[in-house]
């Protein structure tokens, strides 16, 4: 589980070493909202699921092949259909105990990539439900993640916020990818906050 090297340097005529950890089947799954207008602009949310190494034997094929400890099933797999759904209600701020009829009180845009989960089929379905919420789903032009206001967000996660930048164990690796998340997350805010308090001191 060796995240990539962004850039490093060594003294003259010394040979730097770098670890390495194969993933064999561990990795890290993520989904984030960033808030860009409004007001909870510079809001960052996410979620974290562990992508874990699965059997290959013909009667377990496709199982996980052991929970590490103190990890129940909720908390691994990928960022499915219904993950991202549940993710859009989320930042939605609908309540777990609402009527059938609940709704925000100002609408919601969430611009996403093309992504196959983003344009599934049980997305699709849940397309009537969302907007009856006042909540609606754009989609940015294939290959222009230059357009997401979130891209730069991940990049720095990755490759600065990170400093060690190889793990031997899943869990070591959930602890220090929500630790960097967590002080990105302060960042925005922190960012957004000061321009207000600029904007209101020109005014």
């Amino acid at each position: 589980m060796t995240l990539p090297t962004s850039y490093t340097w060594s003294p003259v005529g010394q040979t730097l070493s770098v670890p390495f950890e194969a993933n064999c089947g561990r990795r890290l799954n993520l989904i984030g909202g960033y808030f860009s207008h409004g007001p909870l602009a510079g809001h960052f949310e996410y979620e974290i699921y562990l992508g874990l190494p699965k059997s290959k034997a013909k009667k377990t094929k496709g199982q996980i092949v052991k929970l590490p400890e103190g990890v129940t099933k909720d908390e691994v797999g990928p960022i499915d259909a219904e993950r991202l759904v549940a993710f859009f209600w989320r930042l939605a701020g609908r309540p777990s105990i609402c009527s059938s009829d609940w709704k925000r009180i100002r609408p919601l845009y969430i611009w996403l990539d093309n992504y196959s989960v983003h344009t599934s089929q049980a997305v699709k379905e849940a397309v009537p439900e969302l907007e009856a919420a006042d909540i609606h789903l754009i989609y940015l032009p294939a290959y222009s993640p230059e357009l997401s206001d979130i891209e730069p967000i991940w990049n720095d996660v990755k490759y600065h916020e990170m400093s060690q930048r190889s793990f031997t164990d899943i869990l070591e690796l959930r602890t220090e990818a929500k630790a960097a998340l967590d002080r990105k997350a302060i960042k925005p805010m922190a960012a957004q906050s000061k321009t207000t308090e600029l904007l209101r001191a020109a005014a």
